[in-house]
This record gives C-alpha cells, structure tokens and sequence, in this order.
C-alpha cells in the first residue's frame, strides 16, 4: 500500500469533517473531526479483532480504510453488509 496516498486521504477526509462541523457550528469543530475519523478506524480495527471469533472479516486495503474513515461506523456497518450479500 502507498503511504503518501494513505495519508493524503486521511488529511482530506479529516480536513472535510473540520469544515462540516465549521458549517454547523460545532464549538469544538476540530476535535468533533478527529472524533469522526477516530470512530471509523475503531470500528474497522474492532471488527478485524473479532474476524477470529465471528469469522467475519474485512480486508484491510485502501478502499476500506477510505470508507471507514469517511463513513465512521456506518460505513463500517456498510462494508459488513456488502461482504454478507456478495
């Protein structure tokens, strides 16, 4: 995997949710954001942890980091889903 190409998606998708919560007037529009990436990436790394137990598994790559960090744990919950259907 690229790392330059990682962290230039986790820049912008952090960037994105500071100006979200700008737009609606969060006092603390900065830590909301951090939050909001924090949350996915919890999510997917809960979900990896589990894949021993439940047999459930997300691959870990690019697509789904990119879903998880942007969608937080409904895209988490979105990624389960599509590997359950198809």
């Amino acid at each position: 995997m690229n790392f330059t190409l990682f962290f230039i998606i986790l820049g912008v998708a952090f960037l994105l949710f500071i100006i979200i919560h700008i737009i609606s007037k969060n006092k603390r529009p900065v830590r909301r954001a951090f939050l909001s990436v924090l949350s996915g990436a919890a999510a997917l790394a809960a979900v990896d942890a589990a894949s021993i137990f439940t047999g459930v598994y997300i691959p870990i790559s690019l697509l789904s980091l990119i879903v998880s960090f942007v969608g937080g744990i409904p895209g988490v919950t979105a990624l389960l889903a599509l590997n359950l259907f198809f």
